[in-house]
């Protein structure tokens, strides 16, 4: 797949923009971030930078307006499915997990939004368990914004690490 995509970068120089937010929104977006990968990302943030596609100061605001709408999209999904999804069968052979999920959500509030925007694995999921859990929509917004903010600056400091790594 990623052939696929330098490819299409190589010939469609002028759009390579496009992918940075596109990937970071589906990396993180739910029910497609279990499936795309953010090392995908990174990949290609750093083909993108070392090869001249694209700057840091291009690049790094992209990915950080790709990752916040996935967020907000997954908060809201969250606060729409919620209640529905508490009477589903899947949510009844889960209920001590989500239970446990939702304890945590509780309990650690905002650093369960900023740490679930930075481990992989839960990405996609936390924003839809903090919409489903009523989390006011004010400090969710705030809180993301600086976990964005906080993600984006790690993945600028990667893609110049990586590329340094491999240049030199």
């Amino acid at each position: 797949m990623q052939e696929i995509v330098f490819e299409w970068l190589d010939a469609n120089q002028r759009l390579a923009w496009l992918v940075v937010p596109t990937l970071a929104f589906l990396e993180a977006c739910p029910g497609l971030g279990l499936f795309v990968s953010g090392i995908f990302l990174l990949s290609i943030c750093t083909l993108l930078y070392s090869q001249d596609f694209l700057s840091l100061s291009v690049m790094l605001p992209l990915a950080f307006l790709g990752a916040c709408i996935s967020d907000h999209l997954g908060f809201y999904v969250g606060r729409w499915l919620g209640p529905k999804f508490h009477a589903t069968k899947f949510a009844e052979k889960r209920k001590g997990a989500i239970k446990k999920a939702e304890a945590v959500l509780v309990r650690y509030g905002a650093f369960s939004i900023l740490l679930g925007r930075l481990v992989p694995a839960v990405r996609s999921k936390v924003p839809l368990l903090v919409g489903a859990s009523h989390f006011n929509r004010l400090s969710f917004t705030i809180i993301d914004l600086l976990a964005c903010l906080v993600w984006t600056a790690g993945l600028g400091i990667l893609v110049v690490g990586l590329q340094n790594l491999f240049s030199g």
